[in-house]
């Protein structure tokens, strides 16, 4: 981000990290846990998944992910938590959310759930929206500035690209970014964060 800003080529603004690698359930429900955890080889044979349910989004493999105590923590909670603390825009337009492998499935589920907390989409190696994930297409143009989806070269981007041309047919500002020679991996999301960064904010 220094470097974006003293050459010129990004806006200043603040980032936020947040821990979204925290319990994967439903407030209210039973804890669930994490889906990537291998079953003890002892345990008793279980009941199949259930079907996905509202807030839920199917990863990799099938797997079911439900990030409801996340966006929770994040529209409740570390917005509003951000807002009062720091000397921010306070307003969609001046708000972008990402994330980097689950947290891009993260950022996908819970930008297009709330479409009045942030204009600026950003998804790495984690999915990326198709035309048939906007349920209101009208609102979801006037509201949402940006969709950036990127993957490394040696990942398995086909679908994300395919999608972001289908974006562009329909009307919304998306990009597509491939890292070359990269995988699953740290720098191919240095390099999305160097290539998404310029994008965001711009008039």
């Amino acid at each position: 981000m220094d470097n974006l800003i003293a050459a010129g080529k990004a806006k200043p603004f603040i980032i936020v990290v947040a821990n979204g690698g925290g319990p994967r359930f439903t407030p209210g429900g039973p804890a669930t846990g994490a889906p990537n955890r291998a079953p003890d080889p002892g345990a008793a044979p279980t009941a199949p998944p259930a079907a996905p349910g509202p807030g839920s989004i199917v990863g990799p493999g099938g797997r079911i992910f439900n990030f409801s105590a996340f966006e929770h923590l994040l529209i409740d909670d570390l917005i509003p938590f951000i807002d009062a603390n720091f000397r921010t825009l306070a307003d969609p337009p001046h708000r972008a959310m990402a994330g980097l492998s689950m947290g891009g499935m993260q950022t996908r589920g819970i930008t297009t759930a709330n479409l009045d907390k942030s204009s600026h989409i950003g998804i790495f190696s984690g999915g990326s929206i198709a035309p048939t994930d906007i349920k209101d297409m009208d609102a979801f143009k006037k509201k949402v500035k940006l969709v950036f989806v990127s993957y490394g070269s040696r990942e398995s981007g086909a679908t994300g690209k395919a999608n972001v041309e289908l974006l562009k047919q329909a009307g919304i500002n998306s990009f597509w970014y491939e890292s070359p020679q990269t995988a699953h991996e740290w720098q191919s999301w240095r390099r999305s964060l160097y290539q998404f960064a310029p994008l965001l904010f711009q008039k």
